[in-house]
């Protein structure tokens, strides 16, 4: 089995439990994470309509508060995707939210036409990618020209100190605990401090994303660092 299948297979399994999970770990404050995110971009499109595209969507809560968020700033939502490769994930998200459309694909192939969607979004999955640039490549594609890409991903942090060392212990001795008490799978939740350990820091995704067409408008970091939103936007 290929790595890209293995960890769609490793999300399949855990999808009964990933939102109790998500919650427990995060200890809720992801919700602000995301809030925070839609809000950012949404004001730049107020009093209109548009079609926003989440990748790696998962059970949809990403969608969810895409959908509460425009509500609340007068923005119209024209269509909401979602797009997971994973159909344990999906199966969760159809169950929470009847009315959202979902589609099983990769983020690097995501079946959409070409300047389809004002924003595209990608939280806490674009580590999982492993055909990352092509995944870049194909969200610039989607967009629009002068349309918004939503980023929040954990990553590496670029110094060494106390924080960090917290931080790590965390993620490397209680985070696989917890995880894989709730969902009976510790394996997958010792995947994900490997997973920010093969991913980039901060800069080095911004470098990626400028490569691939964007301009950087925000790299913001929350909670020590442990989460970090980018916001950019397409330029070519």
């Amino acid at each position: 089995m290929q790595k890209q299948e293995k960890i769609v297979q490793m999300f399949n399994d855990i999808a009964p439990t990933y939102d109790v999970a998500n919650r427990v770990l995060s200890m809720g404050v992801d919700v602000s994470w995301r809030k925070y995110a839609c809000k950012k971009v949404l004001k730049n499109y107020q009093n209109s309509e548009v079609k926003i595209v989440d990748v790696a969507c998962g059970t949809g809560d990403m969608m969810g508060m895409w959908q509460s968020e425009a509500g609340l700033l007068g923005v119209k939502i024209d269509e909401l995707i979602g797009i997971d490769p994973s159909s344990g994930m999906l199966d969760e998200g159809r169950k929470k939210f009847a009315g959202f459309k979902f589609i099983q694909a990769y983020a690097d192939k995501t079946t959409l036409e070409s300047d389809f969607a004002d924003i595209l979004s990608i939280s806490y999955g674009i580590r999982n990618v492993v055909a990352r640039k092509e995944a870049l490549n194909e969200f610039n594609r989607v967009l629009k020209m002068g349309g918004h890409l939503v980023v929040l991903e954990f990553t590496k942090r670029s110094k060494k100190g106390f924080l960090t060392a917290l931080r790590d212990f965390y993620l490397q001795k209680i985070l696989p605990k917890i995880g894989g008490a709730i969902s009976k799978n510790k394996e997958a939740y010792e995947y994900l401090p490997n997973s920010i350990e093969g991913f980039l820091d901060a800069k080095g995704f911004c470098n990626e994303l400028e490569n691939a067409g964007f301009k950087i408008l925000e790299c913001k970091g929350f909670s020590m660092e442990i989460s970090t939103l980018f916001v950019a936007q397409k330029v070519r």
